[in-house]
């Protein structure tokens, strides 16, 4: 009898501790969107330094401030632990990334509406050139629990996205 009830104690034990270690799983899940965005950057030629960069290189600038308030209404508003916005420099270039990390869920949510409602406006002719409305028509944006993307990229969309959602899995 003893035997039996230590067998079970020991499997109740380690069950529990099999528990707990699903819930770190997601704990660890803690995306550092500025390296990501560098790393980004890195892959795409994107950058902010115009005296360095190359002929086929985006330059990008950070979108904050008046221009974040005009760009997305409201998303200054949403408890935000991380934000990064990007565009380029050069309207005509369609290559803007939003990347957020949200203190809840329900935030996110609101974020991605903000977000989508940018992507939305640029697509029905915000954007002005045939061209650009159609790439922000193919933009996405993106809800992975707290964590929000709007990727709008003439080149590379598809592998961005993808990139995005793997930091989650």
């Amino acid at each position: 009898m003893k035997k039996l009830l230590t067998l079970a104690l020991a499997a109740i034990m380690t069950m529990s501790l099999l528990t707990a270690c699903g819930g770190e799983t997601a704990a660890q899940n803690d995306v550092d969107l500025t390296a990501f965005y560098n790393t980004l950057a890195e892959t795409y030629g994107w950058t902010e330094d115009t005296a360095s960069s190359g002929e086929n290189d985006i330059l990008m600038m950070n979108v904050e401030g008046d221009l974040l308030e005009s760009y997305y209404p409201g998303l200054a508003d949403v408890a935000t632990e991380q934000l990064i916005a990007k565009a380029p420099m050069m309207s005509a270039v369609v290559n803007e990334i939003v990347l957020v990390q949200c203190g809840s869920e329900e935030d996110a949510a609101t974020a991605a509406s903000i977000l989508q409602d940018r992507v939305d406006a640029q697509a029905e002719g915000g954007a002005w050139y045939p061209e650009s409305m159609e790439t922000w028509s193919n933009a996405q944006v993106i809800q992975e629990g707290a964590y929000v993307a709007m990727v709008a990229c003439a080149q590379n969309q598809a592998e961005i996205v993808e990139q995005f959602q793997q930091q989650f899995q």
